[in-house]
């Protein structure tokens, strides 16, 4: 299978050949991949360098122009490091665009902590009209690419090494019910419902799968709780408890408890492989179903 960051490269260039619309920016991330693009739209696909500022402010500017920008590099580089042009080149001016990073929250741990982004999503929420999209899938990834890019929002999509085995089909926002119980709600994010469905196999709990985090589905987690009472387990693959204020919201009518498990704050300084990262925060199948046994009712 190939990978999210693969799949985007040849569905961009694909895009790019029939869409005069679309602009590729990049700050020399994924430079290697694009480079037949580079050759056939010279015009419309730019290399900024190492220079993440310019990056978001080439994007906006091609926007206020009537173009559909996509721009790219790692998470880290492309949300924290330029959040400031990120707000006001897109945000302030009222321009739309795609971007779409690659390392997620710690894809390449040998890279060290300046290459790990766990909290872009819960940045980017504190900004207004973004979409933030977070696949599981390569597939995902690409049916999610391809709406935004024919699309005129703002989006943010999330790409990451980790992936699930198998696509779920990627119809509008709404939450997807993977299976169906009486005792609790488990929202498995993106790249995590594979270890969420191992870690739940048989409790007798409603999991739901969602690649679109922001807007956030509250009328579909209304739903899936019931009338009564609430017991909610988020599982992100980033900064927990990213959404836990969202979930909250949207069940203010009922008593209920809310879990927002993902990422830790704590700096793990030892590089290490992908999988141990996982497993280090807890959000393997072993540590999911520990945490998720001991809050959810017996």
């Amino acid at each position: 299978m190939d990978t999210m960051r693969e799949r985007f490269i040849a569905t961009t260039t694909e895009l790019l050949d029939h869409d005069p619309r679309l602009a590729l920016v990049l700050a020399e991330i994924s430079r290697d991949g694009f480079e037949k693009a580079s050759r056939s739209h010279p015009d419309r696909v730019v290399n900024v360098g190492i220079r993440e500022q310019l990056l978001i402010g080439a994007g906006a500017g091609m926007a206020l122009t009537g173009m559909r920008p996509i721009v790219h590099t790692f998470a880290s580089f492309l949300v924290e490091r330029p959040f400031e042009q990120v707000k006001l080149d897109f945000g302030h001016q009222g321009v739309a665009g795609v971007l779409v990073s690659s390392g997620a929250s710690y894809d390449s741990p040998a890279a060290g902590f300046t290459h790990m982004s766990p909290g872009d999503v819960a940045l980017m929420d504190t900004l207004d009209g973004w979409s933030v999209q977070v696949p599981g899938h390569p597939d995902e990834a690409e049916a999610l690419l391809r709406r935004a890019a024919a699309g005129d929002d703002r989006v943010y999509l999330r790409l990451s090494l980790q992936a699930n085995r198998r696509a779920m089909p990627v119809e509008g926002d709404a939450f997807r019910t993977v299976r169906e119980g009486s005792r609790g709600v488990v929202v498995a994010v993106g790249p995590t419902l594979d270890d969420v469905l191992a870690a739940t196999e048989g409790l007798d709990t409603t999991v739901l799968y969602a690649t679109t985090v922001r807007p956030f589905d509250s009328a579909g987690l209304r739903r899936a709780a019931g009338a009564s009472s609430a017991d909610v387990v988020l599982v992100e693959p980033y900064l927990a408890g990213t959404s836990a204020a969202a979930a909250g919201e949207a069940l203010l009518d009922l008593p209920h408890r809310v879990l927002g498990l993902g990422v830790g704050r704590a700096e793990l300084r030892r590089y290490g492989q992908l999988d141990e990262h996982v497993a280090a925060h807890g959000l393997d199948a072993a540590g999911l179903r520990g945490r998720i046994t001991r809050f959810l009712p017996a």
